[in-house]
């Protein structure tokens, strides 16, 4: 496995999936929908296994003296990388905008404020995106665009449902800036971690499984 992802990163790693880690910086961005940060790291994601595809790098890598299941595993291990950095850079800018900006600053008017609860959303995002692409392209790894397409639909209409709660009164402790409410963002951090490491990990077996019944 270790192999497999030194191939993942010598051979198949796309520039973008570096630059769009710098995205995290959105979150200083005043009245932004934050969310559409997290549709990057899939972009990035989609960018990797496009050239991936077009450079026959599945039957290269099942020539490999390796398993035919840790092809997939490997490539979701190097998106789970990106993800992780880039939630880790998120919750890093978060935290310089929680501390240095005005209390004015820190409400955001167009989706979620970037607080303990939206990284917890981000994660949740993060894992959608990993439970309905993976599979898909595994399923036919000809196919990158179609599971890209439905993945980024699925994606962005639940970000649509997150900023439209943010408008209601049940959910206007989540939108205070930090550390008001703590416990309960810090209950949607949690959550949507676990949610994220679930989803993921669903998402990894289901690809396994059938990237295995896939004739190349």
């Amino acid at each position: 496995m270790k192999a497999l992802i030194k191939k993942e990163f010598t051979l198949c790693l796309h520039p973008m999936a570096i630059v769009f880690l710098s995205f995290a910086a959105l979150v200083f961005v005043p009245n932004y929908p934050y969310e559409v940060i997290f549709f990057f790291s899939g972009l990035s994601v989609f960018f990797i296994t496009l050239a991936a595809r077009e450079n026959g790098d599945a039957t290269f890598t099942c020539s490999l003296p390796v398993k035919k299941r840790d092809v997939p595993l490997a490539r979701i291990l190097v998106a789970v990388m990106f993800q992780c950095a880039l939630l880790l850079l998120t919750a890093g800018c978060v935290a310089i905008k929680q501390t240095f900006f005005s209390e004015e600053m820190r409400i955001n008017l167009a989706g979620n404020s970037a607080n303990l609860a939206f990284c917890g959303f981000g994660a949740l995002l993060l894992g959608i995106f990993n439970a309905a692409f993976f599979p898909l392209h595994y399923r036919d790894p000809n196919k990158v665009g179609s599971p890209f397409l439905v993945s980024t639909a699925v994606q962005f209409v639940c970000i649509g449902g997150l900023v439209a709660v943010r408008h209601l009164p049940f959910y206007a402790p989540l939108t205070l800036p930090d550390p008001l409410n703590c416990g309960m963002k810090l209950a949607v951090l949690l959550g949507g971690l676990a949610l994220y490491a679930g989803m993921t990990v669903f998402a990894a077996w289901l690809s396994m499984k059938r990237f295995e019944k896939v004739d190349l």
